[in-house]
């Protein structure tokens, strides 16, 4: 016993720290407390890559935004020693004790009638979807039945996202969870990982390895291509965004990583590609039933344009995200969309996409509200708190595709280019 709370007592730097950032041996620091959470790894709910990600540092500030006050009791089993030049800066200090605040509110656990309220309208979109396909005879109404399906799937993404949605809750968790500890890295941020058909920055085109793919993006010659077009394709690949979702959570759950529940995960997805297709099969011709599945996909194509604009404008950078600088990287790589409160109901909640960052455990229906106190901070402390108005944001996003596929075409033999690229390019 005696030996043990030596061990706990013990003096740990942060360069020792560092030491210890492999999957065999994976040290972490939170409060000063270093711990060693290498077996707890592959039973760490949020998955590992948050964990191999920040392995080696002091991970405080992804801590206090992602586990709420019950998660402090378990960390004793783990504790091995004291941080001996822990630090904490301005930014950090001021960033907990708003959470602190927010936390005494019960901000994080009043969640209002948000879920109750998107369940009744989930079933209400399936139902008049469905017998919009059913009972009409009408190819507009068919149309329109297709775009509401898109609309459904959108609204469906977490709660019922498997069935619904044929998307692969467990692949979602896992991408959005690398994305929010490693936003707008190159290499550990999947939701700049494009390639071939896209690249926002000329970093990219290093052949950079992907750390949550594990494999190179290779900027290859097919690559140079699509990504010289890609301020014209973006729009139209956006529209069947969807098929990449579908494939993802396909792979995943074919694959030998961990996959909570995923038993029930697999049937979810194999009910939606039983039910969707049995719906669309009662359409009348091909015709129509392509044109259902192109409208419910390009529908849902507005909300993965939507996760471009809150990310492409926004600086980028190469390597590890650094647990110490935690709070800037979310401001830094994240951008808002201004818009009155009558119009949350189109972006939900994708709009405050900084108080998202930052306080990802906090309800969407509360982001409005904190959203000035977020800016303040940033204000205070000269970070950047970048917003624009839907239109002005995707102004900035097509204009960073652009630029890059600019420099795409300046790298190895050049690409032909058409009357139409010549007439949209031409300078002076």
């Amino acid at each position: 016993m005696v030996m043990e709370e030596e061990k706990k007592e013990r003096n740990i730097t942060s360069d020792e720290l560092k030491k210890h950032n492999q999957p065999s041996d994976l040290w972490i620091s939170i409060q000063g407390k270093v711990y060693d959470v290498t077996d707890w790894l592959d039973s760490h709910p949020g998955g590992e890559i948050p964990l191999l990600s920040l392995a080696g540092q002091d991970v405080t500030d992804s801590f206090v935004a992602y586990h709420p006050p019950s998660a402090w009791r378990h960390l004793d089993r783990f504790l091995i020693g004291r941080l001996s030049d822990y630090r904490v800066s301005d930014v950090s200090k001021d960033y907990r004790l708003l959470v602190a605040e927010f936390s005494k509110l019960g901000l994080f656990d009043q969640k209002g009638h948000i879920t109750a309220f998107t369940l009744l309208f989930t079933c209400l979109l399936f139902i008049v979807s469905v017998s919009g396909v059913l009972f009409s005879s009408s190819p507009l109404v068919h149309i329109l039945s297709g775009g509401l399906m898109g609309f459904l799937w959108i609204q469906s993404w977490v709660l019922t996202g498997n069935c619904l949605a044929g998307i692969s809750i467990g692949w979602w968790k896992r991408n959005h969870n690398a994305h929010h500890i490693a936003v707008n890295s190159l290499d550990f941020d999947p939701d700049l990982q494009h390639m071939p058909l896209f690249a926002i920055s000329s970093k990219l085109f290093a052949s950079i390895t992907s750390r949550y793919y594990d494999r190179k993006m290779n900027f290859d010659a097919v690559s140079r291509f699509f990504i010289s077009y890609q301020h014209w394709t973006f729009y139209p690949v956006m529209c069947v965004a969807r098929v990449n979702l579908f494939g993802q959570s396909i792979v995943l759950l074919l694959s030998n990583k961990k996959v909570p529940n995923r038993g029930q995960e697999i049937a979810g997805v194999v009910a939606f590609w039983i039910w969707y297709p049995f719906l669309v099969s009662f359409l009348p011709s091909w015709t129509e039933r392509v044109a259902f599945v192109l409208a419910s996909f390009a529908v849902t194509g507005i909300q993965h344009v939507q996760f471009c604009l809150n990310h492409f404008p926004s600086s980028v950078y190469v390597g590890h995200p650094c647990g110490t600088d935690w709070f800037e990287k979310q401001t830094s790589g994240t951008h808002n969309i201004d818009c009155p409160p009558w119009m949350d109901w189109f972006h939900g909640g994708l709009q405050f996409q900084v108080e998202h960052h930052l306080f990802p455990r906090l309800p969407r229906c509360h982001l409005r509200r904190i959203a000035p106190l977020a800016k303040e901070l940033c204000k205070k402390h000269n970070l950047v708190y970048s917003s624009s108005s839907f239109w002005e944001a995707n102004k900035l996003t097509v204009g960073v595709l652009r630029a890059a596929a600019l420099q795409a075409r300046q790298v190895g033999s050049p690409v032909p280019k058409n009357l139409v690229w010549e007439a949209v390019n031409t300078h002076g």
